[in-house]
């Protein structure tokens, strides 16, 4: 009788142990990294700058004319800023939300296409930094600012033949990033692994979600086909103001659910807020932080309202006092050593209004849900059809018109 309860407590035992290191071995491998950890991190992100340089010039000189104009990019954008804080995510280290993570392959493609600028070079250039390509028009969401307004919920156009034909189009200009958005891109599952199982690895793709249907299983398969991250929309701290502005009861409930699954799936997550004039205050601000912070999320990306799809001819564009305020947090946020233990904010506004649009055709186009090229997500300024055979004298004609706003 000692001997089988010996027995079973070993079973258990042994029961319980593994069920211990199989909880750990699904742990996400995911952490904001600062001080002296960051420190080494950037150190050898600077020398593989230069092994990325030596490979693309042979004269010496270029060496140090490419790694000067690097640096001044950099403090075009940063100024004397210096980057307080990276996320490390399955042994890539990520500054930003539109560069690929340091250690990536495509992180080397990434800065010669960059050199480019500089100096012609050995590497084939990435054509674009990102393109977002709407997969479908249907959603359960009606959300107050939709830019796909017009368009939700009616037939799909695209065939999921037709989407590969795009993204192939797309990765042989060279894209570095490719978003898939919609309509609520999760509701095409199905065609979401057809894409990334066909899709060449020269590209880091990520979904724009509401969360909805990032279920754990999905996640999973999403990983294991190549995703890199998601952007989940998140509008409020507040469930109740969140699922207001998105018209569906469940929708904060399937933000908490999609982070969930996708930290747990080792995906690099992104909360997308639309920052409108009523929101902005510096308590909003910081509790939408603080409620980021204990999902556990990575980053977190300001939008700025536009008068488009169901804001279309409204007063929705940000006022001088809402900006100030935003472009003071984030900058806060980022870079004050008291809130290195928050999510890295990446906001598009701060920079546009200093460098201008990197969109409209220059180094990033939106294609919508009948495979029209436009400026942006939210500037529909059709300029013919991906698919078509002016393809090449359309995006030229884009780049001529350039972005309106900025």
């Amino acid at each position: 009788m000692k001997n089988s309860q010996t027995v079973s407590t070993g079973n258990r035992n042994r029961e319980s142990i593994l069920k211990i290191v199989s909880n750990f071995k699904s742990k996400p491998s995911a952490k904001i990294i600062v001080g002296s950890e960051k420190n080494w991190i950037h150190f050898r992100l600077k020398v593989s700058l230069l092994k990325i340089i030596a490979s693309n010039y042979s004269n010496p000189v270029d060496w140090i004319k490419a790694l000067s104009y690097l640096v001044k990019q950099r403090r075009k954008f940063l100024g004397d800023y210096r980057i307080k804080k990276m996320v490390q995510i399955d042994g890539k280290y990520y500054m930003g939300l539109y560069t690929p993570g340091w250690n990536d392959e495509n992180y080397h493609r990434f800065i010669a296409s960059e050199l480019q600028n500089f100096k012609e070079n050995k590497t084939r250039p990435y054509r674009f930094n990102q393109v977002f390509l709407a997969i479908t028009k249907k959603c359960a969401l009606q959300c107050e600012h939709c830019y796909e307004w017009d368009s939700l919920n009616k037939k799909d156009v695209l065939s999921a033949e037709e989407l590969n034909k795009i993204i192939s189009k797309i990765q042989e200009k060279g894209s570095c990033q490719i978003q898939l958005t919609g309509g609520e891109p999760l509701l095409k599952m199905n065609v979401l692994l057809d894409i990334l199982e066909n899709a060449k690895k020269e590209t880091n793709f990520w979904i724009d979600t509401s969360g909805f249907k990032m279920t754990h299983g999905n996640a999973k398969s999403l990983k294991e086909k190549g995703l890199t991250g998601v952007f989940i929309s998140l509008d409020h701290f507040n469930p109740e103001e969140h699922n207001h502005f998105r018209k569906f009861k469940d929708s904060y409930h399937w933000v908490q659910e999609g982070v969930k699954n996708a930290i747990a799936n080792n995906l690099v997550v992104a909360l997308s807020v639309c920052v409108r004039n009523e929101f902005i205050t510096e308590g909003n601000l910081l509790a939408y932080m603080e409620n980021a912070k204990n999902m556990g999320v990575h980053f977190v990306q300001f939008l700025e309202p536009k008068p488009v799809g169901h804001y279309s001819n409204k007063d929705v564009l940000l006022k001088e006092d809402k900006i100030n305020i935003l472009e003071s947090f984030f900058l806060k946020m980022n870079f004050a050593k008291r809130y290195n233990s928050f999510p890295i904010i990446c906001y598009h506004g701060y920079y546009q209004r200093r460098q201008g649009c990197f969109s409209a055709g220059k180094r990033g186009i939106y294609i919508d849900t009948n495979g029209e090229m436009n400026a942006c997500p939210f500037c529909h300024t059709k300029n013919g059809n991906v698919l078509s055979k002016s393809f090449e004298q359309n995006l030229d004609n884009m780049l001529v018109s350039g972005c309106k706003a900025y």
